[in-house]
């Protein structure tokens, strides 16, 4: 049987990764190439266009597809089902535009929480952002520590008043 622990994530997270199909080396750059292809060829009526880097690419190609649930209650949140699709934000450039002036980076899609309630983006650095309709969320520094917080029900850190 194999070892179900990896050293890159924490027990539960490794778990629920596993489930949804996840395995260490997993790599779909066609796939990631395609959503990359179809973000750039997207233009709002307003003429705002997606930005496509080279964080975004990874996490495509390592996690998209994938459709994750949390393992029980959450630590401080209740977590919810998590779906790697960068499409999910397709028609939401100008909010990731917005969001990445103000925090002074690019934003990407990444997927979206518990079936369109939020999107998830990742910067040109690799950090990872929720936007709901009560805010916008820090997720962590990175898609590891991101995806730590979502499937643990971790509380993230607000970046917006309410």
């Amino acid at each position: 049987m194999p070892d179900l622990n990896t050293t890159r994530f924490p027990v539960a997270v490794d778990a629920a990764l596993r489930e949804a199909g996840w395995r260490p080396g997993r790599w779909d750059i066609k796939q990631a190439e395609q959503w990359a292809d179809a973000l750039r060829a997207h233009v709002s009526p307003a003429g705002h266009r997606h930005s496509v880097f080279p964080a975004a690419v990874e996490a495509w190609a390592e996690f998209g597809g994938l459709h994750i649930s949390g393992p029980g209650p959450g630590r401080q949140v209740a977590p919810v089902p998590v779906r790697f699709d960068p499409l999910a934000g397709l028609h939401l450039a100008r909010s990731l535009a917005d969001l990445g002036r103000a925090l002074e980076t690019e934003l990407a899609p990444l997927g979206e929480e518990a079936g369109h309630q939020a999107v998830l983006a990742i910067d040109a650095e690799g950090r990872v952002y929720s936007l709901d309709h009560s805010g916008d969320w820090y997720l962590g520094p990175d898609i590891d520590h991101a995806l730590g917080t979502l499937i643990t029900g971790t509380l993230p850190t607000r970046l917006t008043s309410p």
